[in-house]
């Protein structure tokens, strides 16, 4: 039978649990300051927002796993008689939608050394008929074609156009023409195009076939690029050059042939900008295209900022809007109607003008004009809703509207009869529908969520250390129980010479229980006994 004493055993037990229990509640303590004190999480989230070839952003830029969708409604011409013949306004029928999904990805990548990356497009546009019309359904639309060459002759002399319009008869050529939905918009066979074709300078040279987005499907011929956001966050996303430009070739000065915009997948995070004013390239409106900032909004619980295009953004160049007039050639006489945007240096000079859909905040003049258009802004406004943090587009849609302005040409008999009019053909709506549910869960991880959990997180740290190290000094203190007896005894101790206690003589023993006790050699050593 032995006697273990246990208690110097329990005793460093104890001690190391209570070191452990301190140094815990230190490291929470220095770790949640921290986490509170440096944006750390920012950091991660930059790191993975910025484009390089892995990161998570370069996946989603390379290759969208969104669903955009180009959704066209054509104008169907009713009364063409009347029209031509009894000078009524031209009744047009809305027809659509007819739904294209776009596939899109970025080939032929190559990142520089300046912070920046070249690409072109790749898309290819596939009919959803599960969403769409007919588009074998057959609509009577203007003949482009013959009515830009009836606009352009007017300067050309007299004894030109009238050969002209011997000819124009000659083919029995007519002002309006039925046309498959289909064929409109991805081309139909034309002898006046092919002819342009085969026989204009590059430079104004169309493409074989007629068709409004003809041209959109493949590889498309322009080259971009962009700020990948490791020189500055400001301007990531933003265009460096156009097809090595770093200026649009089609107009004659600042602003208007600014490239300073985004290309619509990224855009520079109005939480680093702190703009109200974001910019985007459209290549249909042959500028860049400014967006206003019009409050908060939210997208299933993602936090976002609205944006939609000024007013006076297709507006008359005057005092309040002196930008645009760049946008007429040096010449004032030329400057479109209110609402109306011309694209005709980059629709081989045909008199080509865009405008929102149903002439949405255009001069009632032009709305007037025909009959069966009404603008209402939940349907016909262009919108972008973007993150501020990461400047992530999370819904977005372009509206446009495409027209034909005639000039009448009384020298050229097939068009005699078409009066001047901005005459609509068709209006599109692309954009994204929905980001995908992986894509949406890492913007709301890397927002609203880290808005939150970022916090509790670094405080929650602080808060657990603090406790911790309260809780072992408190439990400590309990554990001291000083009473008379003890404190009589100790005084008797130290009386007996301190020389006892440097040789370690004596052993002070703490004990809630029994309070202090006092032990040395000549007294009775008091343990607790474990017989083994």
């Amino acid at each position: 039978m032995f006697v273990v004493d246990t208690i110097p055993v329990v005793r460093e037990v104890r001690a190391a649990l209570t070191i452990a229990a301190i140094c815990f509640g230190l490291l929470a303590l220095i770790i949640g300051i921290v986490l509170s004190s440096i944006p750390w999480v920012d950091y991660v989230i930059l790191k993975q927002l910025r484009l390089w070839n892995g990161s998570l952003s370069f996946q989603y830029w390379q290759k969208p796993g969104v669903v955009r969708l180009t959704k066209v409604y054509i104008f169907n011409m009713t009364n063409t008689e009347g029209f031509l013949q009894f000078n009524e306004k031209p009744k047009l029928q809305e027809i659509g939608p007819f739904v294209y999904r776009e596939d899109m990805e970025k080939v032929n990548i190559v990142f520089h050394n300046n912070g920046t990356v070249t690409y072109q497009h790749k898309k290819i546009l596939n009919f959803v008929p599960e969403m769409s019309r007919d588009r074998d359904l057959k609509v009577m639309v203007p003949n482009i074609p013959l009515l830009t060459l009836s606009t352009q002759s007017k300067s050309l002399p007299r004894f030109i156009t009238i050969g002209l319009s011997m000819f124009l008869s000659g083919m029995k050529m007519k002002p309006f023409i039925p046309l498959t939905v289909q064929e409109l918009v991805f081309g139909y066979e034309d002898s006046l195009v092919s002819i342009a074709h085969r026989f204009f300078p590059v430079s104004r040279r169309p493409m074989s076939k007629m068709g409004l987005l003809n041209g959109r499907n493949g590889t498309l011929s322009e080259v971009s690029t962009i700020y990948t956001g490791h020189t500055d966050m400001k301007v990531f996303g933003l265009i460096n050059r156009l097809n090595g430009l770093d200026h649009l070739p089609y107009w004659p000065e600042a602003p208007c042939n600014s490239i300073t915009a985004s290309e619509g997948s990224f855009f520079p995070p109005r939480d680093k900008t702190g703009s109200d004013i974001v910019h985007v390239w459209d290549k249909d409106l042959c500028r860049v295209l400014p967006l206003q900032y019009r409050g908060p909004v939210k997208n299933s619980c993602i936090k976002a900022d609205l944006y939609t295009p000024p007013e006076m953004v297709f507006g008359k160049p005057d005092d309040n809007n002196p930008e645009n007039k760049c946008f007429c050639m040096d010449d004032p006489s030329t400057c479109p109607k209110k609402g109306l945007q011309n694209i005709s240096p980059c629709q081989y000079t045909a008199p080509v003008y865009l405008s929102f859909p149903h002439f949405y905040q255009a001069d009632a003049e032009l709305l007037d004009a025909v009959v069966g258009l009404k603008p209402v802004p939940e349907l016909h406004e262009t919108y972008f809703k973007i993150q501020p943090k990461l400047g992530v587009p999370i819904e977005g849609k372009v509206r446009v509207q495409i027209n034909l302005k005639v000039e009448r040409q009384p020298n050229i008999g097939v068009v005699a009869n078409f009066p001047d009019i901005v005459f609509p053909i068709m209006w599109l709506e692309e954009g994204i529908e929905e980001l995908t549910p992986s894509i949406r869960r890492w913007v709301y991880l890397a927002t609203t969520f880290a808005d939150v959990a970022v916090p509790c997180v670094s405080y929650g740290l602080i808060l657990v250390g603090l406790i911790t190290i309260i809780v072992v000094f408190v439990k400590a203190h309990n554990n001291v129980v000083f009473t008379h007896e003890a404190i009589e005894l100790g005084k008797r101790t130290i009386r007996r010479g301190s020389s006892f206690l440097v040789n370690q003589q004596h052993r002070l023993l703490v004990n809630k229980d029994s309070n202090y006790i006092l032990l040395s050699n000549d007294i009775e050593e008091i343990s607790t006994d474990v017989v083994v």
